[in-house]
């Protein structure tokens, strides 16, 4: 077993792959475009869907990355040993090329050969699909597994909670998938111990999904028109387990973040369980925190959506921070930490320092008098509980200290559950809905990826953000830049950096543009180009393609040039009539327009 760094796994996995014929490729943003189902990036495949459902990539069939991802539904789990909300996903993909028997040989190769991480053969123990009504076992993945001389013992067919890879909608691609785990040694937990079992003895390191169905209306599974492989292999799990941590906090990846907190706090990890859980939500939530902040699409603390869950981190860490006795002003260190360690391979982060340790520091502060007014409220209500022996807070009484006290209700479940007492969540749902939409903070649906689906509909709406987007850079100015966009096939979203209101004056001619460059009906096509071709043709894009990458551009007649992933219609009469709906605030500097097409 070779004990590597995260720099040098990354190395590692995309020159052995590169090697292979696969094109390495940039990751892509934290926050997904054109996707409504999905508020992160969750999975390093989310940003290579349309290329799964068939459209062609501009690198190829096989491709490889490092891919950055957050993931809140476990947020609370978040302080034990292995839950991150943010993490590194190493990825190696075939759109229609090779299938199972390269992409198992491949994986086994790379576990445990002499180029790869060196695992003994023995360790290794894999999990196959067992088949239900609808779809067969996956019989021939467990055939290849033996073929490489893992034997029949070692291998386990598990159902679709444990072997599949669903869409999370009612339909969309999906198949089968193999797990590989690492035998820790630890003792079984008894007769029916097996991999996945969750007693801590097999350590999943890789996962290898095959694209291969696509789950129709009627729940039928059809055949995909391409067979794919979508492989994934976490950083920070990974190193921990060559490096016999216990822990994936104990790698150098959160050993600045640690040592800032020892010297700030005066306590060291793993001096009390309190301690330590408070270490780690604080140096998992600070570095999820500055990624976001530091994407190149990066949003601000708010109130909704990507916003609310940036602020629910950062809040939580300001919480944790208390318990260490942590002056304000704690981030600013920590984020500079971070910074520091990831700029080299995540430039984004020194580019966008300011940003990052700005938002920070002034969402810390703000946070400090609410969190201080709010802990003695809920102090006051717990006494009172205890006091006549209650055991469940009130959704009406949790939603008066999240709207009079802005404390977040997450805080007082947490809270009450370290106390022994439980909150009416349906309750407070109930209360909230009265007073406003249900934020889709921390309800994170899981991810389907891409457009919301790629009918025409959807298509056309897609093909209209180009002509807003330039639109908008007409009548208000080259400062305008999309920050977000989320289209479905009834409406498009499009956030867009604006410090003032849009006029109704603006917002009409906006319209007329679009209107006028769609009755022009103007040719859609579609040109390969490297980096610095983009860059010197004019297109509009965030550039965060490696040097040398080829990148999809689309021109709309000589009207818009934008770098984009598709797909378009053929040209703009198809669209119908352009309509703004609403215009309104998003974030600090950023506005919103929804539309749709009549």
């Amino acid at each position: 077993m070779n004990a590597l760094t995260a720099e040098q796994l990354r190395a590692l996995y995309l020159e052995f792959f590169a090697a292979r014929g696969h094109r390495v490729i940039s990751g892509s943003s934290l926050i997904p475009q054109n996707d409504p189902t999905v508020l992160f990036t969750t999975a390093g495949m989310h940003p290579l869907v349309p290329y799964i459902l068939g459209e062609s990539h501009p690198a190829g069939r096989r491709l490889c990355n490092c891919q950055k991802c957050i993931r809140t539904g476990d947020i609370d789990s978040v302080g034990d040993a292995g839950h991150l909300t943010f993490f590194e996903m190493l990825g190696n993909w075939s759109l229609g090329d090779y299938f199972k028997e390269e992409a198992i040989a491949w994986s086994f190769e790379f576990l445990t050969g002499p180029a790869g991480l060196g695992f003994s053969a023995e360790q290794l123990f894999v999990t196959v699909f067992q088949g239900d009504d609808l779809v067969p076992p996956d019989e021939e993945s467990a055939r290849l597994w033996k073929k490489l001389g893992i034997p029949e013992q070692r291998i386990f067919f598990l159902p679709k909670a444990d072997n599949w890879w669903g869409p999370a909608g009612q339909t969309g691609p999906c198949g089968p998938d193999t797990e590989m785990f690492i035998d820790i040694g630890k003792p079984a937990c008894g007769s029916a111990c097996r991999p996945g079992c969750g007693c801590g003895k097999y350590f999943e390191i890789w996962n290898d999904v095959f694209m291969q169905y696509e789950k129709t209306a009627d729940g039928r599974y059809a055949p995909l028109k391409q067979n794919n492989v979508d492989t994934g292999m976490g950083v920070e799990r990974t190193i921990a387990m060559l490096q016999g941590k216990m822990s994936v906090y104990e790698t150098e990846l959160f050993a600045p973040v640690l040592e800032a907190l020892s010297a700030g706090s005066g306590k060291r990890m793993g001096e009390s369980e309190t301690v330590t859980r408070a270490f780690r939500v604080i140096a998992d939530h600070l570095r999820s925190s500055v990624f976001i902040l530091g994407d190149e699409q990066g949003v601000a603390p708010g109130n909704l959506g990507q916003g609310y869950v940036l602020r629910r981190l950062i809040r939580r860490s300001v919480r944790h921070a208390k318990k260490l006795g942590l002056a304000v002003g704690f981030s600013r260190p920590i984020a500079e930490s971070i910074i520091g360690q990831y700029s080299r391979v995540y430039p984004e982060l020194e580019k966008h320092r300011e940003r990052i340790l700005g938002e920070l520091v002034g969402e810390e502060e703000k946070f400090e008098k609410t969190l201080a007014q709010g802990l003695q409220e809920l102090g006051k209500v717990l006494a009172q509980m205890k006091a006549h022996a209650q055991t469940v807070v009130s959704g009406r009484m949790a939603f008066r200290l999240y709207d009079t006290y802005g404390f977040p209700v997450e805080f007082t479940r947490e809270i009450c559950l370290e106390e022994g007492l439980t909150v009416d969540q349906a309750g407070f749902d109930q209360a909230f809905a009265k007073h406003q939409e249900l934020s889709r903070a921390g309800a994170e649906k899981a991810f389907k990826g891409g457009l919301a689906d790629h009918s025409d509909a959807t298509t056309r709406l897609h093909t209209a953000t180009h002509l807003l987007h330039r639109s908008l850079q007409h009548v208000l100015g080259g400062h305008v830049q999309q920050k977000g966009s989320n289209i479905t096939a009834e409406r498009l979203r499009f956030d867009f950096s604006h410090t003032a209101k849009v006029t109704p004056d603006e917002l009409q001619r906006v319209e007329a543009m679009v209107n006028q460059a769609i009755r022009d009906d103007l040719p859609v096509t579609l040109e390969l180009m490297t980096l610095d071709e983009a860059r010197a043709s004019g297109a509009t894009a965030l550039f965060t393609a490696k040097y040398g990458e080829q990148l999809k551009v689309y021109s709309i007649g000589d009207f818009s040039k934008e770098a984009c992933g598709g797909p378009h219609v053929a040209r703009t009469s198809e669209l119908g009539k352009f309509r703004i709906v609403k215009e309104e605030a998003s974030s600090a500097g950023v506005r919103r327009i929804r539309a749709v097409l009549e």
